[in-house]
């Protein structure tokens, strides 16, 4: 068992936010917290894509320190969830949501070899586990992405009641979730945040281990690259692909969003925080996408109605390397890689009271919590912000 990830880490920053003396005891931590021996790790999310995606490739780096090359089924496109696309069938993303976590489980248990010890991410590794169960395997791992999926549907009917404009995946995966949880002979969390979601809807503490995340190394500030492609990182564009300036220089407050246009990730609320708010020199970019009807109209009128607000796609580095501050008012995030990149690469950070990554901020000029769903809150802290009066670098 090791420490909780309780930000303790995080105070020991040589060379900035994240330093390289923070990453060696992540990483030691990651390391000795995994099971020894022959080890499969599956996943549903291509290597490296996304939060999910680094996620897997931070365990597999993981067990390949521990000496022993690791097995990995990972990033295979289900075909009923690609016919769906490919047909603009009306599926609602919750639904579609269980249904490609479901082919994957079923497809991921047919391939799984003879091993000693299976790691997978919740939502997708029922099967997964029976399969294993009947191979002999020694022990089976679930990796939470996220707080209980309890307080994660709480949380995500808060921000759904704010907001209507899609709904939540969670009602389609519960069970599913609460079955794994029951099966898992080990839990592994990426936060205090996490730890203590469970141990409050009665988990056992000693199913729980701590697997603590870290940004990938190619985010650092202006000037020390990794070299862009270095790490499993959000993206592998270059700032020259990306069409954005690498600096700071347009006079402008810039703020950055990072992560999918969701309702439960916060985006909404952001948005209303920053039209609340006057100061013509202030721009909001939000790198990423929307996946429902409701939030891609909201945020193109949002965008129509006021030309300080902008969406992006691509590589996030570039856009928070001119970023003045990194906004992430999630609902509920087990973790939140983008932020703690905004970090890495030198930009403060305001998130949420429900976000893990919260844990990571080990000095007022490094970054701020505001209340969950407070909107006086978070466009208060934001000004501040923009006036210098906190955060400023």
């Amino acid at each position: 068992m090791t420490p909780s990830t309780d930000g303790s880490l995080a105070l020991d920053k040589p060379g900035g936010p994240l330093g390289p003396v923070w990453r060696e005891a992540a990483e030691r931590t990651q390391r000795d917290v995994l099971a020894q021996g022959a080890t499969v790790v599956t996943c549903s999310a291509p290597l490296g894509a996304g939060g999910l995606g680094r996620h897997l490739s931070e365990i597999l780096d993981a067990v390949e320190r521990g000496g022993r090359p690791p097995q990995n089924v990972s990033g295979w496109s289900p075909p009923l969830s690609r016919a769906l696309g490919r047909l603009r069938i009306p599926v609602s993303p919750g639904m579609r949501t269980r249904l490609f976590m479901g082919e994957f489980d079923v497809h991921a248990a047919r391939l799984l070899p003879q091993s000693e010890h299976l790691i997978a991410f919740n939502g997708q590794a029922l099967k997964q586990f029976a399969a294993a169960r009947r191979k002999g395997y020694d022990s089976l791992a679930l990796v939470s992405a996220n707080s209980h999926l309890r307080q994660v549907a709480r949380r995500h009917e808060l921000a759904h009641r704010r907001y209507p404009l899609e709904g939540s995946w969670t009602r389609f995966m519960l069970e599913r979730n609460l079955a794994e949880y029951a099966r898992a002979d080990r839990i592994y969390v990426a936060s205090h945040y996490v730890r203590e979601s469970f141990l409050a809807e009665g988990v056992a503490e000693e199913l729980l281990f701590d697997f603590p995340l870290t940004p990938a190394p190619r985010f650092q500030p202006e000037g020390r690259h990794a070299g862009v492609g270095e790490g499993a990182g959000s993206g592998s564009a270059s700032e020259a692909d990306s069409g954005v300036a690498p600096d700071a220089a347009s006079g402008r407050f810039e703020v950055v969003y990072v992560g999918s246009l969701a309702v439960h990730k916060g985006v909404p609320l952001l948005i209303d925080a920053i039209r609340r708010l006057p100061h013509a020199d202030l721009r909001l970019t939000l790198v990423g996408g929307w996946g429902s009807r409701g939030m891609r109209r909201f945020v193109q009128s949002a965008c129509a109605a006021d030309p300080r607000l902008e969406v992006r796609a691509g590589d996030p580095l570039p856009y928070l390397r001119r970023a003045r501050l990194c906004v992430h008012p999630a609902y509920e995030d087990g973790f939140a890689y983008a932020p703690a990149e905004a970090l890495a690469c030198g930009v403060p950070v305001i998130v949420s009271e429900d976000t893990g990554m919260k844990e990571l901020i080990g000095s007022a000029a490094m970054g701020l919590t505001v209340p969950t769903d407070d909107l006086d809150a978070l466009s208060q802290a934001i000004d501040a912000a923009y006036r210098r009066e906190l955060l400023d670098r």
